[in-house]
């Protein structure tokens, strides 16, 4: 199967996935307790004062039609508009995604550049004191949760370094280095614990590969050692933590919002949590849809990334 009948398979694979999610968060919302329309006008607000704001919002409809309508526009590419704010849906998203994505990319940055060279060591030195400090530091990093280490990078390099702000969010339009500066404390918080976990799983997969009876032809052979390690044996052991890397990453955009608390920084998670106080359907809505696009999406990314790393696997499922 070619490149592009795989992508094209795999989107309307993803599509599909969007449209049960839809769905599902549709009803979800709509079982929720509540009056978005009490909510937004309070609890003193007059009868038709209500029924007003109901029709506005198209909530006095039967459920059929609202989902009928609520698919129609999503398929237009349209969100619809906040509750509260009035301001569209897709505008509230992007506005608030951005230091999201900037902390989750940056973070997931750190992980990789620790754990993979982390995780060769301790495989290549088993059981030496190299091997048992990586474990050991993995092993801390993934029992700590990204709040807690947040508050301890706060009080500590944030309070130590007047360079790096401890609260806020700077637009990376502003400058490399003060978005940086903004950025990478929040991006270590949730960065260490997952670079435990990638390390964890570098070391297992290099262990496995560094048994295999190929790695010992090549040593026969006499090849050099390094081409050896990283050809023969990082090259094989990266398909796993590709996966998980992946996973871990569309994981740390979701939740993202403990650590986004602590920093002061207003991005997609608080603005899902907030919206979700308020009973503001549209961006719940559009919140959980655009997660799920991130889930379906990455995996289709981790599946092409496959054959840069081993050219021997084909689209389709051969190899």
């Amino acid at each position: 199967m070619g490149i592009k009948r795989y992508v094209a398979k795999r989107t309307l694979q993803a599509i599909g996935v969007v449209y049960v999610v839809a769905t599902a968060v549709f009803v979800a919302v709509r079982s929720v307790p509540g009056d978005p329309a009490r909510l937004v006008l309070g609890g003193n607000a007059e009868p038709d004062e209500l029924a007003a704001v109901r029709a506005e919002l198209g909530l006095d409809q039967p459920i059929h039609v609202q989902y009928y309508r609520w698919m129609a526009d999503l398929a237009r590419g349209d969100l619809g508009d906040s509750i509260y704010t009035g301001q569209s849906v897709v505008t509230s998203i992007v506005n608030a995604a951005e230091p999201t994505l900037s902390i989750g990319l940056v973070g997931i940055t750190i992980a990789i550049l620790i754990a993979i060279p982390a995780g060769v060591v301790s495989a290549t030195r088993r059981d030496q004191w190299e091997d048992y400090v990586a474990t050991g530091v993995a092993f801390l990093g993934i029992s700590m949760p990204s709040f807690w280490i947040g508050i301890v990078l706060l009080l500590t390099v944030g309070t130590a370094i007047p360079a790096i702000p401890s609260f806020g969010y700077v637009s990376i339009s502003e400058g490399i280095v003060p978005w940086l500066s903004h950025v990478i404390l929040p991006a270590a918080a949730v960065g260490l614990p997952y670079a435990g976990i990638i390390t964890r799983m570098t070391r297992s997969s290099m262990l496995e590969v560094l048994s295999e009876d190929y790695m010992q032809t090549a040593r026969a052979k006499g090849l050099p050692p390094r081409l050896i390690l990283f050809k023969h044996g990082l090259q094989n052991a990266l398909m796993p933590v590709v996966t998980v890397a992946g996973i871990l990453f569309a994981l740390l955009l979701g939740g993202i919002v403990a650590v986004e608390m602590v920093f002061g920084v207003q991005g997609f998670g608080r603005l899902l949590i907030r919206s979700i106080e308020r009973q503001d359907f549209p961006i719940v809505q559009g919140s959980v849809i655009v997660i799920s696009i991130i889930f379906v999406f990455m995996n289709l990314f981790v599946d092409l990334l496959y054959m840069s790393i081993n050219p021997k696997i084909k689209y389709g499922g051969g190899a």
